[in-house]
């Protein structure tokens, strides 16, 4: 999956400011203060993302490829390895729930 697609589709939802870490290989995606998504540049890519906590439970126990949020709250958080094992489809899907979720923050 391609960095530059994602930002893409990030940005597009609106509010949404890009802050980038310097050193850490991370890229943050918030409104206002509150958290999206964070972005490590890592191979493959990796994504952290806001979601209902039974989803984000569903999701780890169906793909390999999601686990509860790295360095942030498992709880309400989940990290997706960007591997191809879920579609760009499905993973817009996930981005969207998380910018809903932190809209609700507000």
């Amino acid at each position: 999956m391609n960095l530059h697609i994602i930002e893409e589709y990030l940005t597009s939802l609106g509010e949404i400011t890009k802050e980038e870490i310097p050193g850490d290989n991370v890229i943050l995606f918030k409104i206002d203060d509150k958290l999206v998504a964070l972005i490590e540049l890592t191979s493959p890519i990796k994504i952290s993302l806001r979601c209902d906590p039974e989803l984000a439970t569903l999701l780890r126990e169906k793909y390999e490829t999601v686990m509860p949020g790295q360095k942030l709250n498992n709880k309400h958080w989940n990290t997706i390895v960007l591997t191809g094992q879920i579609e760009w489809p499905e993973i817009q899907g996930f981005i969207r729930l998380s910018y809903d979720l932190t809209r609700d923050l507000l």
